[in-house]
């Protein structure tokens, strides 16, 4: 399976996305949208929209979704076998307040994260 994950280095939507390829142990290309326009830009014109995460296995693209809804893409068309295993972080959830206070924090003290 050829899978590219368009993802915010911190995000929640973004880790619930690596869990289920953690969980899974899927080999993907881990894209970051913030630090890098040009995949940014990819990752809008291939998907048609902003939003992320943006999950594209095997030419399709899976647009502005969760972990959890990427799991179930992939249960769903038999690209894996249903774990039991647990993942480290929800695959369904946003980043919590403190997280987008520390992303804020991070760009205001001249890091690289951008937010586009």
């Amino acid at each position: 399976m050829k899978i590219k994950a368009y993802l915010k280095p911190q995000c929640g939507w973004s880790m619930g996305v690596r869990a289920i390829m953690d969980k899974y142990t899927l080999k993907y290309e881990d894209l970051d949208i913030i630090n890098n326009r040009e995949i940014y830009e990819e990752m809008v014109t291939k998907s048609g929209q902003p939003l992320s995460p943006c999950v594209e296995v095997n030419g399709v693209m899976l647009a502005d979704v969760s972990g959890e809804e990427v799991e179930n893409y992939f249960l769903t068309n038999k690209l894996v076998e249903e774990s039991q295993s647990d993942t480290s972080v929800p695959t369904n959830s946003p980043c919590t307040d403190e997280e987008h206070e520390a992303m804020r924090n991070q760009a205001s003290s001249n890091s690289p994260i951008r937010f586009f």
